[in-house]
């Protein structure tokens, strides 16, 4: 079986921000739909973006990544492997390293948190 992966930097919702340099600081189930709140790292070329004060070295904003009609969530790590929501207790905050569409549907996000597999709809990204 061949996985048609996508890096998060091809996917237009992620348009000019880097989420390498963004932060998930928690998780929560929303009526079926897995939101992670974040700190996101805004590129200059972002519709948001303003330069940062002189105390700041970069642009980050309060934002919500949501993956609507979530069906399932796997945390894998650590010798342990749970399914959502049940996960939703073990999913910790801390910077991302990697998020890639994997399949139609089927999503992959790691960084200080962990593994986590995500099947849902196209996520989505909302500025607070």
């Amino acid at each position: 079986m061949t996985v048609n992966r996508t890096d998060w930097s091809d996917l237009r919702e992620f348009k000019n921000v880097d989420l390498t340099r963004s932060f998930i600081l928690s998780w929560e189930d929303e009526g079926g739909s897995l939101q992670a709140d974040v700190d996101l790292f805004l590129c200059p070329e972002h519709a948001f973006y303003e330069k940062p004060r002189p105390a700041e070295k970069a642009c980050f904003r309060p934002a919500c990544i949501e993956f609507p009609w979530c069906t399932a969530a796997h945390l894998e790590g650590e010798g342990s492997h749970s399914s959502y929501p049940h996960s939703l207790k073990d999913l910790r905050s801390g910077q991302i390293r990697a998020f890639a569409r994997i399949g139609e549907g089927q999503y992959e996000i790691s960084g200080d948190f962990g593994y986590v597999r995500v099947e849902s709809g196209r996520p989505m990204v909302r500025l607070k």
